[in-house]
């Protein structure tokens, strides 16, 4: 199966489904990561072109520890993505390049215009790749996909559906989010939060829901002809 996970921006992906992506890939499932903005407002010090650089080297290496294709968009500054014909073109693009059977993304209702409208995109996205008329630079993909929304930051407002067990890979999804060097200076100047122990918590409250010790969350995209009959999480 063909996994892809699209985000806003480099850590995203580790934080919210970095467990779930770890059991994906070790069940040997492809799995292809793409963030859309390129980071370049996460920082207090490092200027932005320069950050930038550091963002896409460590999504890079988070993506490698589960031997993950780490994908992005022409550079697209944070604050700077938006539902626009020429965006979505870009993201149906994307998934044309993945052709997934799964696409995990942002919840529409999270809690930064970037998270938002990326969830937007991906939604029209993923219907427009499925239009063999509609040119692109990659052949047209046969499915409209089923979409699952990650969980929001700190879990507000966002009660999963489903759950997936991350135990037995929580040292892989905590080695994947050290990787963002950079955020986790960015959280602790900016937020006064220690990033890594508030993935932490997360995780493990979601696991008490579960049962389990650690767990992440998800919705299903409720809409037609996105509902599969089987269960396509891990």
């Amino acid at each position: 199966m063909n996994v892809l996970v699209i985000t806003a921006h480099p850590d995203d992906a580790e934080l919210l489904c970095g467990g779930t992506l770890a059991r994906f890939a070790a069940e040997g499932h492809a799995v292809t990561i793409c963030h859309c903005c390129n980071g370049d407002l996460g920082h207090f010090e490092i200027p932005r072109e320069e950050l930038a650089r550091i963002r896409a080297e460590e999504a890079r290496q988070g993506g490698a520890i589960i031997g993950a294709t780490v994908l992005s968009l022409p550079t697209v500054s944070d604050l700077d993505i938006y539902p626009d014909r020429e965006t979505r073109a870009l993201v149906a693009d994307v998934i044309r390049q993945a052709r997934p059977d799964v696409i995990l993304t942002h919840p529409p209702n999270d809690y930064m215009p970037d998270h938002r409208a990326v969830s937007q995109l991906v939604f029209d996205a993923s219907f427009c790749a499925t239009l063999p008329q509609l040119q692109g630079q990659f052949p047209f993909h046969p499915k409209v996909t089923p979409i699952y929304y990650m969980d929001t930051l700190a879990g507000v407002d966002f009660l999963p559906e489903e759950y997936v067990d991350v135990t037995p890979v929580f040292e892989i999804k905590k080695r994947m989010l050290s990787c963002h060097q950079s955020q986790l200076t960015w959280m602790r100047d900016h937020d006064g939060i220690d990033f890594l122990e508030f993935m932490e918590v997360h995780t493990r409250f979601r696991g008490l829901q579960a049962g389990v010790r650690y767990a992440e969350g998800f919705r299903r995209c409720a809409t037609w002809p996105r509902q599969p009959v089987t269960r396509l999480l891990p």
